[in-house]
Parts: C-alpha cells; sequence; structure tokens
C-alpha cells in the first residue's frame, strides 16, 4: 500500500479573527506521510468556506526552533522592531523567513517562503500584530501539541 496522497487534518490548535469573513487558522496537518504546521487564511462567504492559497507550511522542526525565538521577542507589540526574525531551512533551496513587516500602516508578522533560484515567492502570510499576545499563544500551543506526540504515527 503506497503513501497516503491527500491532506489530512490531524489537529487544530486555533485561528486569528481577521474580520468576519477572514480567518487564520493554525493546525497540525499530514500530507504523503509527512506531519507539517500549517498557518492558513481561511474564508466564508456565499457559496465557498474553507482555505485559500494565503498561508505557509512549517516542519516539525522549523516550529521547534521558530517558536522559542519569538517568545523571546517582547510581549508588547509597539516594541517589535522591523527586520528579520530568523531564517528557517524547510529542504534544500527552500528556507522560511520569518520578519517584522510594515505594509501600509499594519504592522505584521510575516511568514514567507523563499527559494534560493528564485528569492521570495507567492507563498506566505501575514500574521497583524494587533494580535501579537494570540500569535504568541497560537505558536506556544502549536509547538506544545508538536511535543505532546513527537512520533505521531499516522
Amino acid at each position: 500500500m503506497g503513501l497516503e496522497s491527500s491532506f489530512t487534518l490531524l489537529r487544530g490548535i486555533g485561528e486569528i479573527i481577521l474580520n468576519n469573513r477572514e480567518e487564520i487558522h493554525f493546525s497540525i496537518d499530514a500530507y504523503r506521510g509527512y506531519r507539517y504546521v500549517s498557518v492558513r487564511k481561511y474564508i466564508k462567504q456565499d457559496g465557498f468556506t474553507g482555505p485559500t492559497a494565503d498561508g505557509v507550511t512549517l516542519t516539525p522542526d522549523i516550529v521547534r526552533t521558530l517558536v522559542p525565538r519569538l517568545l523571546a521577542l517582547p510581549e508588547a507589540a509597539a516594541s517589535l522592531k522591523l527586520g528579520t526574525v530568523g531564517k528557517f531551512a524547510k529542504r534544500p533551496g527552500m528556507c522560511i523567513v520569518v520578519s517584522i513587516v510594515e505594509l501600509g500602516n499594519v504592522r505584521s508578522l510575516e511568514l514567507r517562503s523563499w527559494e534560493q533560484d528564485k528569492g521570495f515567492t507567492k507563498k506566505g502570510i501575514l500574521l497583524p500584530l494587533a494580535q501579537w499576545e494570540q500569535i504568541r499563544r497560537l505558536f506556544a500551543d502549536t509547538l506544545a501539541a508538536l511535543e505532546e506526540q513527537p512520533d505521531l504515527d499516522f
């Protein structure tokens, strides 16, 4: 029997409500036998409710390295400085770059894929720093859930 080739939700962690039509979901998922963390925007509208293309997937190793860095940042969002928090290897030639950015008048935590031959890709998501406390809590909860079952079989 071959590896499972479809997406499987293993555990929902929580969400950030952006507005009455958009949310960002944190979850632990599986695809083709690999476990990963998904941070993805979902929409709710007439005729469709579900995930969008906006989001990233993170390996458990990235989460184990990223979360302590995020929790070491100031608790007050206003104290966060613009710039790169870290660059985390996902696979050869690809990484996730985590940065504090300001687009317009909105400050966000950006998680964006970067490929060696292309630079930054379209794969990414912005988490509004107006919800920094909740962002920190969701990442901490995600790490705790991964560590509860570090060698989960599915």
